[in-house]
């Protein structure tokens, strides 16, 4: 199973930015997404996951309102739409995959088994 995310980019606070990320060789229905931000010397941070069906979302201690995630099963793919966006909101940011979402420590990254390469969002303030 390949994850590939792509969409991040240098914005100004206050910015929206949408990342998206493409699952192949899997059957994308089957897992629940998530996506993880890191900053370097940090652990990596669980930001939104979504169900097969699109019928739960969660999302970090951290997220506001200004965080949506979403899927379309018939493009095998899973977006992340930011709005309001600060500097700290910099990150490298990863989309994951599983087919068996961990209840309990779901914010764990090593509870997902598949990862795609980050892509890069920074925000200016």
């Amino acid at each position: 199973v390949q994850l590939q995310a792509f969409g991040g980019g240098l914005v100004k606070a206050g910015d929206s930015l949408r990342l998206s990320c493409v699952v192949s060789g899997g059957i994308f229905r089957r897992y629940v997404m998530a996506w993880f931000r890191q900053t370097p010397g940090k652990e990596r941070e669980f930001v939104a996951l979504i169900d097969q069906l699109s019928s739960r979302t969660a999302f970090g201690d951290f997220v506001k309102d200004g965080f949506t995630i979403s899927r379309d099963n018939t493009k095998n793919t899973v977006s992340l739409q930011m709005t309001r966006l600060t500097p700290e909101d910099t990150a490298d940011y990863y989309c994951a995959a599983t087919m068996s979402l961990n209840e309990l420590d779901y914010t764990i990254p090593n509870t997902w088994t598949y990862w795609g390469k980050g892509t890069q969002v920074t925000v200016s303030s």
